[in-house]
């Protein structure tokens, strides 16, 4: 992983030559300035977010809902004039919430505001009664040892880091808690804001004891209880379970190649979402722009050398297999992939993409020589920097150092650019795998302008020589 953040950000930090940026700007300036003008008049992209949102909802793996949702995408495509649109089958795990709660029972009895966590089993039916002990950090809990947690609930009370550092705590957490002998686990909801709203998310395999996001409020209250001496006891009843894995599908549609239809560059992000809230942020708004910008290229009449391909992963949220199953229905194609670029960071104000490129080869590259970065790798870095600087007009211009998206991840690691879109996350992880991630959360000039953004990096990256 830090390999691979380097070496990205070695060659990003490269800047593309004024040859590059001139060559750019003048066969593209013109193209990238009229799909920006069409993506800010446009509002069919919002209209189908809208109705994703409002009229088929939250999209965890396994759900009705979804199913909805990727036969409804595969229509949505047709309609924007992609071709060959179709269903990769995928299999997916079918966790199920069911009925929960979590209550204190001392000192005071109040409600607790909690979400349980992906992937956790059920309380017994009667549920857990236990005393509470709170750490801030893995190293504090590693103090108190099993003595100070065998027979008690575990509460990670983690101040938030950046989502980076501070998921740590609801991935390997309750794993850690379970081995100390802990008979649940109780998680500050991965944010730097809350209203008293819980963020669920998945938690790490090997989970044995229910596990359970609370409100930063929640978390805050019962650890100064318990550092001013105080007893806090909690009664936790959760009914999850898994069902058999079920049937599930990425979305695919394409703009075939001009020229180079064998040459693709894939956009896309995750149909799936969480059971709570719409979905919008995470990922409604990825998919939905990155349909538009394909729709968008289609209306002006653009024909891109190279085939763009637009992708709507499943099951990105609590397994990841859309992206797995993807990579490997496409080895069995006739193609190679120029780049791959997802929109999973919210639909906020774009600032630019982040690049990763991973050290090893694509198809037909040259080898890296002595720890040097093949002429391909270099000049793609390059030029992507030079294509950024397109879309300087709605300050989308900046190309970041990245690793990439989940989805994109299996491509990557076969040596794929991977492009991420990246916004300014101002609100993002306030409502990420929340209630709160609905449709009114989306800014409809923010939208435009990801769809935008997302139009223009496709459009070149396929149609460059």
């Amino acid at each position: 992983m830090r390999f691979r953040v380097v070496l990205a950000f070695f060659l990003i930090t490269a800047a593309a030559s004024p040859a590059d940026e001139t060559a750019v700007a003048a066969r593209y300036k013109d193209t990238a300035g009229r799909l920006i003008g069409a993506a800010m008049k446009d509002d069919a992209g919002l209209a189908r977010l809208e109705y994703l949102c409002y009229r088929i909802g939250n999209r965890l793996s396994g759900s009705e809902a979804l199913n909805r949702a990727i036969e409804w995408s595969a229509a949505q495509m047709e309609q924007a004039g992609l071709e060959n649109v179709q269903k990769i089958p995928v299999k997916v795990p079918h966790w199920v919430r069911g009925a929960e709660s979590a209550e204190m029972l001392e000192p005071l009895r109040k409600k607790i505001f909690m979400l349980g966590l992906g992937g956790s089993p059920a309380t017994p039916q009667s549920g857990i009664e236990a005393d509470v002990v709170a750490v801030s950090d893995f190293d504090e809990l590693a103090k108190l040892g099993r003595a100070g947690v065998e027979g008690r609930i575990v509460l990670f009370d983690a101040p938030f880091v950046s989502y980076g550092k501070t998921v740590a705590y609801r991935s390997d957490g309750p794993v850690r808690a379970q081995e100390l002998g802990a008979v649940a686990a109780l998680v500050r909801s991965i944010t730097p804001r809350s209203l008293r709203d819980p963020h669920t998310g998945q938690t790490g395999s090997g989970v044995k004891i229910p596990a359970a996001a609370v409100s930063v409020e929640d978390a805050m209250w019962m650890h100064a209880l318990l550092r001013s001496g105080q007893r806090v006891r909690v009664r936790l009843n959760m009914d999850a379970h898994f069902e058999p894995e079920a049937d599930s599908a990425d979305v695919v549609g394409e703009i075939p190649g001009s020229t180079l239809k064998n040459e693709v560059v894939v956009i896309g992000g995750h149909i799936d979402s969480w059971d709570v809230g719409m979905g919008a942020h995470d990922d409604g708004g990825g998919v939905m722009a990155a349909l538009e910008a394909a729709a968008l290229i289609r209306k002006l009449g653009l024909h891109p050398r190279r085939t763009i391909r637009v992708v709507f992963w499943t099951n990105e949220e609590n397994g990841g297999r859309g992206g797995k199953a993807y990579r490997e229905w496409a080895s069995r194609q006739d193609a190679h992939h120029a780049a791959a670029i997802e929109m999973d960071g919210g639909a906020e104000k774009p600032i630019g993409f982040d690049l990763s490129i991973m050290p090893r080869r694509p198809r037909g590259a040259p080898d890296i020589v002595h720890g040097s970065f093949n002429p391909w790798q270099a000049g793609m870095s390059a030029r992507a920097t030079a294509i950024a600087k397109l879309l300087a007009p709605i300050q989308a211009d900046q190309l970041l150092p990245g690793n990439g998206e989940a989805d994109i991840e299996p491509l990557m690691a076969e040596g794929v650019p991977g492009f991420g879109l990246r916004t300014v996350m101002t609100h993002y992880f306030d409502y990420h795998h929340t209630e709160a991630d609905t449709f009114d959360k989306i800014a409809p000039e923010d939208f435009k302008q990801c769809v935008a953004a997302m139009a223009v990096m496709s459009y070149v990256l396929a149609d460059w020589p």
